[in-house]
């Protein structure tokens, strides 16, 4: 028997940069979709273009003629650089397919064709890493462990290399650790051919990456978006990127001057001209959102999200007593009070505002401080996150916990005040704040919520179709509202003007009056045609109102401006078949294409094992994603923390399974899949408790919480893959990149699953049943060893 092919030290850094770069590539893709087409798109887009690393891994198990053992080294070469070549060749030709968000030919074609294009560099990186995987059986532990490595710190690669350019230059980054990780498996492989043209190709992307880089930095790149939203996009003032949004600012032609900055496709802040004067800010004192200040007076106002400045303007306007500002974005506080610190009056450098770059709601939780006035006015999160083009964990400020919290730093007399888009017949949002206040307050013991509770709206003269008929306000007062703030409320409305929905006193609608009253609200609640009961921290999906029972009652997706947050999950179910068919199909097309060259008796517990631990481990990614989002407070300590903690200690699992040996390997295994039920079992108890009670301390001590709380999950989930993968060598080598081609698909079908699991039924029903895939994968190794003892017995 000849000597077992093996990879040196130079091809475990190939691999550890491939998937760096392969990471990379994703999450650059996410932000870029978010950036030029609607979330929910960006997601579809993300979940079918991730199957191309199963397809890779099927072209390995479809070829295995060529794929030979002992060419493998150089094929891994060969596949890394044919990644790097085509990240940069196909993202280039997706910056020129116009997104057409409709159903018509052509809109279909640009989606289809720009799915395609994104997808073949996942080809060439999932041929390289199934080979790696599958081809080297002795030290699968080890490359295992280089491959999650590798993964883990491409998180951290993204966040550092948008801080110094912009996405599309990142792109070419990540091409370049590509092409880096191909000159390894050259060297590794002795090919000198190879590991020229890597070179060359690494000198060209250098040079152009720290030519762009500079040519970013004075707003004078080479390479822009040119289709957002299938439009060609103006060119703007300013752009800046950063691991969760992009900004734009634009000039607006209107009086008072005013600027327009842009986050992603969806949301937008004006920047308002500030001169130390207020006599072209007028019209301020008429807008509903500033009803607070009528209400209190000379108040230590708390603004969170400050966004262009308004909210901070109008409570100095009103002369309140001092403001504090909430901003999660540090790039926004810089184009403010820095880039256009002139045209907004450096609101930094006034003495009664303070600026605070952290979430508000981790920040807030963490004051002994009160407050008169806490105003959130349209703060939304329509955008892809940096960890996942559509985890849907909303934004976590409109949560029962996170507005207890708020109502708890309010002084005895302080107000909540919260604005959102007003639909005269269809307030499904409003109702749905309302419901969410009934519940702090009770959360907090007040029996009688409906007098502490007012709603006003302010309906605008003319709109287009499908946008709001005005702005909705609801006001939450920690104590009652006496006689006197109801008479300034009725003052004020008819000043402004505006109309009062709600208040102690009376109601315009019976749904906000019965919401109010907190009265038989389960049945009002379940004959709803919308969800509008409170959202939670399980089910932070404030904006997703339409049940998944219901996305085929057409008549029920109809919300407006909003109405794409109901077709997002009519598109979801639609994409949860669609992953589903992919996924079946990488199982049974190969089956069926190699049935008579490779015998398939025994492999069905295989088969089951490596599916359950695909999904199990992306349901526990994603859980905990969506759970330590909201605990850590920003979303890029999605990246920093929580998917480079998980992928790193993973891979430190995998890494310790390397001295397993065939004989001990039923033993091995059992011992650390029991030890990994076990954990999955305390930390899916303890973890709420835990981030709960953590949830008000300091940011290094809650992403160490975070830590904590990944690890030792991490650790037994990465130890799976590696032990699986032994006992299917010892059983069939031939198999193994089928295999490992079903991890990835069930992988990715379990993404789009635990979304979905998630908005019907809560998180914890999301981690629970990736406890229940484990038993399952448990199960399913003790018969597949089973199966390989019986023939020999």
């Amino acid at each position: 028997m000849g000597k077992a092919v093996v990879v040196g030290r130079h091809g475990y850094a190939g691999l550890f940069l491939v998937t760096l770069a392969t990471l990379m590539y994703e999450i650059l893709l996410t932000r870029i979709f978010s950036a030029t087409m609607w979330y929910h798109f960006a997601f579809v887009a993300i979940s079918v273009a991730m199957f191309g690393m199963t397809v890779g891994a099927i072209v390995v198990y479809l070829a295995p003629s060529y794929f030979v053992a002992e060419r493998a080294r150089h094929h891994l070469g060969g596949s890394a650089c044919l990644f790097g070549v085509s990240v940069v060749v196909c993202f280039l030709t997706q910056l020129s397919i116009p997104f057409i968000p409709d159903l018509s030919f052509l809109g279909m074609y640009s989606i289809a064709l720009t799915y395609i294009v994104v997808s073949i560099p996942f080809i060439f990186s999932g041929v390289c890493v199934c080979l790696a995987l599958t081809k080297f059986p002795r030290q699968v532990s080890t490359l295992y462990a280089a491959d999650l490595a590798g993964a883990a710190f491409g998180c951290i690669a993204v966040i550092y290399t948008l801080k110094i350019t912009d996405a599309l230059t990142a792109m070419f980054v990540a091409a370049l650790f590509g092409l880096v990780g191909a000159w390894f498996f050259a060297l590794d492989a002795q090919s000198v051919k190879l590991r020229r043209v890597a070179l060359i190709g690494c000198l060209f992307l250098a040079a152009f990456a720290g030519v762009e880089t500079a040519l970013v930095r004075h707003q004078k790149p080479l390479l822009r978006l040119r289709w957002v939203n299938g439009v060609v996009e103006d060119l703007p003032l300013y752009e800046r990127w950063n691991s969760f949004s992009r900004l734009r600012v634009y000039r607006v032609d209107q009086t008072p001057p005013m600027l327009n900055l842009l986050i992603d496709t969806s949301a937008a802040t004006g920047l308002f001209y500030y001169d130390g004067t207020f006599d072209h800010l007028q019209d301020l004192k008429h807008e509903a959102q500033n009803l607070c200040h009528y209400l209190r007076p000379n108040s230590r106002v708390l603004v969170v999200g400050s966004g262009g400045g308004k909210d901070i303007l109008a409570a100095l306007m009103f002369g309140q007593k001092s403001v504090l500002a909430v901003e999660i974005n540090e790039d926004i506080l810089d184009i403010v009070n820095n880039r256009f610190g002139d045209f907004t009056g450096h609101l930094d450098k006034h003495p009664k505002v303070t600026f605070v770059n952290d979430e508000a709601r981790s920040y807030v939780t963490g004051l002994d401080e009160k407050f008169d006035i806490l105003q959130i006015s349209l703060i939304d999160t329509w955008a892809a996150t940096a960890t996942g083009a559509f985890v849907l964990s909303e934004n976590s400020l409109y949560t029962v916990e996170a507005w207890k919290t708020f109502i708890e730093h309010l002084s005895p007399d302080g107000l909540l005040t919260l604005a959102r888009w007003y639909f005269r017949y269809r307030p499904g949002v409003m109702y749905r704040m309302t419901s969410l206040a009934v519940a702090s307050l009770r959360e907090l013991g007040i029996e009688n919520p409906s007098k502490h509770i007012a709603i006003v709206r302010k309906m605008f003269p003319e709109h287009p179709k499908n946008y709001p008929d005005g702005l909705g306000v609801i006001l939450v007062s920690r104590s009652p509202f006496s006689d006197r703030d109801l008479a300034v409320l009725e003052q004020a409305a008819q000043l402004m003007p505006y109309e009062i929905v709600l208040s102690p006193r009376f109601s315009l609608d019976a749904i906000f009056a019965q919401i109010a009253s907190g009265q038989n609200l389960d049945t009002l609640f379940k004959e709803f045609p919308i969800d509008i009961t409170p959202s939670t921290d399980d089910r932070p999906f404030f904006f997703h109102m339409l049940r998944p029972r219901d996305v085929f009652h057409r008549e029920r997706w109809d919300q407006g401006i909003v109405s794409f947050n109901m077709k997002a999950v009519v598109l979801l179910a639609a994409l949860l078949a669609t992953v589903i068919g992919l996924t079946l199909a990488c199982i049974v097309v190969p089956l069926v294409l190699t049935a008579k060259k490779t015998p398939l008796r025994g492999s069905w517990p295989f088969f089951l094992f490596f599916a359950s631990i695909g999904l199990g481990f992306m349901l526990v990614e994603i859980s905990q994603l969506q759970r330590l989002i909201i605990f850590l407070g920003h979303p890029t300590y999605g990246l920093s923390a929580v998917l480079f903690t998980l992928l790193l200690s993973s891979g430190l699992g995998s890494y310790l399974t390397w001295n397993v040996e065939r004989t001990g390997l039923a033993k091995a295994a059992s011992l650390r899949l029991s030890l990994l039920l076990c954990a999955l079992v305390v930390f899916g108890i303890l973890t709420p408790t835990v981030i709960g009670h953590f949830q008000g301390s300091a940011t290094m001590t809650r992403i160490l919480v975070g830590v904590i709380v990944l690890f030792p999950l991490g650790l037994f989930m990465g130890m799976a893959f590696p032990l699986g993968m032994k006992l299917a060598s010892s059983r069939s080598a031939a198999l193994t990149p089928w295999l490992w081609g079903i991890n990835g698909a069930t992988s990715i079908c379990a993404s789009v699953l635990a979304v979905a699991i998630a908005l019907a039924a809560g998180i914890s029903v999301t981690f629970w049943t990736a406890f229940g895939c484990y038993v399952v994968a448990t199960l399913a190794f003790v018969w597949a060893n089973r199966g390989i003892r019986a023939p020999s017995s």
